[in-house]
């Protein structure tokens, strides 16, 4: 397990280099022109913007910014904004934000999803399982930001049940937002699960569970869940770098400060440096959550071994 772990570590050095490489070529080697950009339609000066463009060494060939990009990320340093403040110091503003977001988000999707799937799945072809089939299927049909106005409009205006609006980001106010941002991710849990649950209730070792007189809650809990619980926990660990970068839509229609919302800004005002420094760490925690996965499979399946 601990060979296996420092290779995947090893592995994930090209992998974030490959990623951050196509991310600051997106960003900073397509056509337009940034420090331009900040004057609007204004003449700058061309001595001050000989200046920005020293500051933040865009005078310098393509493959040095990414040099320079590089020593920063292995410092700390994420390099300043246009306005001047620290990169460094919106991440650490809005991340926290954005992890209580993605937290509720995956907390719903995984205990609803798991508890409803394996519902479904012990009663394939009742009421009950065919209801959450075609329920699940509309929620995955519907946009999130439709499913945002709807509950925004409902629950927070109608119904008053929850703050239609997240400004103080407190739990209690994600608490909606982070629903409407699983909710599609619960969709597929649940459908996952369900499959899941229906391959495994016929194999042989639950058969074999079942003809030594175990009860059916102790089958069901560790013969069957336990097993369909791989696909199930490769989606969410996938899910939850999704879930942080995709929150784009989420953080904007609830007014959540958070990565989204600032990276949504960003973009708008060709943030280069603030754009790149978080894609950046969205690809690290995804990079990070496929590794926990992936160290999952052995606890859930104890067929799986780490070479």
């Amino acid at each position: 397990m601990l060979r296996y772990t420092l290779r995947r570590l090893l592995q994930m050095i090209p992998v974030l280099i490959g990623a951050t490489l196509l991310i600051y070529i997106m960003v900073f080697a397509l056509p337009g022109d940034p420090v331009q950009a900040l004057f609007g339609q204004r003449a700058p000066n061309p001595n001050v913007v000989a200046q920005i463009r020293a500051n933040y060494h865009l005078d310098k060939p393509f493959l040095v910014q990414y040099l320079y990009f590089l020593k920063g990320l292995a410092t700390g340093d994420f390099g300043m904004t246009f306005s001047g403040q620290p990169v460094l110091d919106i991440i650490a503003r809005v991340f926290p934000t954005t992890i209580k977001l993605a937290f509720i988000a995956v907390v719903f999707e995984m205990v609803l999803g798991i508890f409803v799937g394996v519902i479904a799945g012990i009663r394939k072809g009742k009421i009950f399982d065919s209801t959450v089939l075609m329920l699940s299927l509309v929620v995955i049909a519907i946009p999130t930001f439709v499913l945002g106005f709807i509950g925004q409009f409902v629950f927070g205006l109608q119904l008053s049940w929850l703050p239609a609006t997240a400004r103080d980001a407190s739990l209690y106010s994600l608490l909606m937002p982070g629903m409407v941002l699983g909710g599609v991710s619960l969709a597929y849990v649940i459908r996952l699960t369900r499959t899941s649950v229906v391959e495994n209730l016929t194999a042989d070792h639950v058969r074999t569970a079942r003809a030594k007189g175990l009860s059916g809650v102790r089958v069901t809990t560790f013969h069957v869940l336990r097993n369909s619980l791989v696909p199930v926990v490769t989606f969410l660990g996938a899910d939850l770098g999704t879930l942080m970068g995709g929150a784009i839509v989420t953080e904007n229609i609830f007014s959540v400060d958070g990565v989204g919302h600032t990276l949504y800004d960003a973009i708008i005002r060709q943030e280069g440096t603030t754009v790149v420094s978080i894609v950046t760490l969205l690809v690290i925690v995804y990079i990070f959550a496929n590794l926990a996965v992936d160290l999952l499979y052995a606890v859930l399946d104890p067929r799986i071994r780490y070479a």
